[in-house]
């Protein structure tokens, strides 16, 4: 007695591995030449593959679901005959008898199958350059090889084992949740064509997306303090002013450079973020705009321009939306500014500002830090007329005269109440805020 080796043929080029999709024979059983053995599969086409020797069956390469590498054992069948584990070289190339005529007759079977399954792709002279046969050192080379393990991928749903699809379309109906066994096939096998039908009409059988939200009780909340009072207010300001919304481009590059620096040789002293920055920007350009630091008191008719900068500063809580008031912001460098705001920023998150912390804003602020966006449209802080938005910061290439250079480029909104604001007073005051956020030597100068 001996063991014979059926190793997976080449079944097309550039395939590297087949799924087993069905076995024919189990371990134990007896084998005739030729009798089927397994259903492989590849992108490409479904393959039977058949037993060239007589024998028992002893091993299998692995279950239903599982890769085999192309060249590794299939199946070891016990025979009469002498061991016949994989020819040499020299056999092949003698054509000396052995087994390789009988799996090179198993190849040339598996061409004419899947030439068969993709008729209109042969050459000039009838070959299908895709499936060509390997050269007899190659066939050699493949069939000595050692065995190789079948890799124990994820096993498929028992239920999809025995349904024909491509190794793809198992994936994706497996990452799916999708029973192959419930979709109906347009041909002999699934295609991602049928997977996608039974998604569209056919996700009534119980299917549902991994990780999908699941439907779910009703949630009656009822909108009560902070968020009624922000509800209110937003509401009241988006109903009474007439927003609009201007956005500008500014380059960063020499200000991050600056914060870096700072950063670097703080000492004791707060990390500064871009925040304290664009405040004392914005502190050192309102002069010029007074109109852009006021209250409109619109039922009286009366708009407040104030000498001071008392700058509101939109910050997130576990509560809502709350803005604190940093106070004569005029008067503050950067690090006090830095060191204002992580004090206000902690107070009103365990909702221990006071009420002088809490009112009397003459522009507002509000930042979504790293989180960012592109752009952004701010509602107004009634009864302010103006508020002001620094959006994330990008770095990309841009055109200095006629070369590319880096730079790190930041969007800026502001939303102005249109009643008091005109456009060009809007647009002209990002351009002059402009000058000291791209120039921030500026800020450090009187």
């Amino acid at each position: 007695m001996a063991r014979f080796e059926f190793r997976l043929p080449d079944i097309g080029e550039g395939i590297a591995e087949a799924e087993i999709v069905a076995w024919h024979v189990k371990v134990g059983d007896s084998v005739e030449e030729d009798q089927q053995l397994a259903d492989m599969m590849t992108d490409k086409a479904t393959v039977e593959m058949e037993s060239p020797v007589a024998g028992t069956v002893l091993e299998l390469a692995g279950e239903v679901g599982d890769q085999v590498p192309i060249g590794s054992t299939l199946v070891v069948i016990e025979t009469a005959g002498e061991a016949t584990i994989a020819p040499s070289e020299e056999t092949v190339a003698d054509g000396a008898p052995g087994e390789l005529p009988a799996n090179e007759a198993k190849i040339e079977e598996v061409e004419e199958t899947i030439e068969a399954e993709n008729p209109g792709v042969a050459d000039a002279e009838g070959k299908t350059p895709a499936y060509e046969t390997p050269s007899a050192p190659a066939k050699a080379g493949a069939l000595a090889a050692e065995a190789v393990p079948s890799p124990q991928l994820r096993p498929s749903p028992e239920h999809n084992k025995a349904v024909l699809a491509s190794p793809a379309v198992r994936q994706r109906a497996s990452e799916l949740g999708v029973d192959l066994s419930q979709v109906k096939a347009d041909g002999d096998r699934i295609r991602h064509a049928d997977l996608d039908a039974f998604l569209r009409y056919g996700s009534g059988q119980g299917y549902h997306a991994p990780h999908a939200s699941r439907a779910r009780d009703d949630e009656t909340i009822k909108v009560i303090g902070m968020r009624r009072r922000i509800a209110e207010n937003m509401a009241a300001s988006k109903r009474n002013i007439p927003h609009f919304t201007y956005i500008d481009e500014i380059d960063v590059t020499a200000l991050e450079e600056v914060r870096a620096d700072l950063n670097a040789n703080r000492g004791g002293r707060p990390k500064l973020t871009m925040l304290p920055f664009v405040i004392a920007a914005i502190c050192r350009s309102l002069p010029e705009f007074p109109m852009l630091n006021a209250r409109y008191d619109d039922e009286a008719g009366v708009v407040t321009r104030s000498g001071r900068v008392h700058l509101g500063m939109a910050t997130q809580t576990d509560a809502g939306l709350t803005v604190p008031v940093i106070r004569d912001a005029q008067d503050k460098n950067v690090w006090q500014l830095a060191t204002e705001i992580g004090r206000l920023a902690e107070a009103a998150r365990a909702n221990k500002l006071k009420p002088d912390e809490m009112g009397g804003g003459t522009i507002t602020v509000t930042s979504l830090g790293p989180l960012g966006g592109i752009a952004t449209t701010p509602v107004i802080n009634r009864p302010e007329v103006a508020i002001i938005g620094p959006n994330k910061i990008v770095e990309r290439p841009i055109f200095r005269g006629d070369d590319i250079i880096r730079a790190k480029l930041m969007n800026l909104s502001i939303s102005c109440d249109h009643r008091v604001v005109d456009g060009w007073d809007a647009a002209s005051y990002v351009q002059h805020l402009k000058k000291f956020l791209e120039t921030p030597v500026l800020l450090f100068t009187d």
